[in-house]
């Protein structure tokens, strides 16, 4: 299985980690190997593929641009408390909006080889401006502002 232009298959196989915490065992799950679906198939992983999409192009940016740049992997939880990986992502927004509804995500340090990878998707597909709107009706150099006046946007 090759990877494309927006698509990577991994073969991404978790570990259970048991640890002795005072009288208590404390059960965690860890990444144990990911690799490139042409890599043989280490044994117990499952396929899962990275996707990058042309509409997250400015979180994977600010992904790239950051000192430790990194992938997440998200899991699907058995009823038995195993998990299992469900989807690779670079996008930091994916793994919030996933963490706030319960569903487990773990992180690793992005590879560089991946990293060049979707910098060369961003570059094919042109940047995207990346800026944070401002409530343009607030002036907080003057504190003006809906809550500090209660004149604002009345009509004299």
């Amino acid at each position: 299985m090759q990877h494309t232009e927006s698509q990577w298959p991994m073969h991404v196989s978790l570990k259970k980690v048991e640890k002795q915490v005072g009288r208590w065992t404390s059960v965690t799950w860890e990444l144990d190997q990911i690799l490139p679906a042409t890599h043989q198939a280490p044994e117990g992983a499952k396929v899962v593929v990275l996707e990058l999409h042309k509409d997250e192009r400015a979180s994977y940016r600010l992904n790239l641009d950051m000192d430790n740049a990194m992938l997440y992997i998200v899991c699907d939880e058995l009823e038995d408390g195993t998990w299992v990986p469900a989807a690779v992502s670079a996008d930091q927004n994916v793994a919030a909006g996933c963490l706030e509804g319960d569903t487990p995500v773990l992180n690793l340090l992005m590879p560089g080889a991946i990293a060049c990878w979707i910098e060369a998707f961003i570059t094919r597909h042109g940047e995207v401006e990346i800026c944070a709107h401002r409530r343009k009706h607030v002036n907080r150099r003057k504190n003006e502002g809906p809550s500090n006046n209660n004149n604002f946007g009345q009509r004299n």
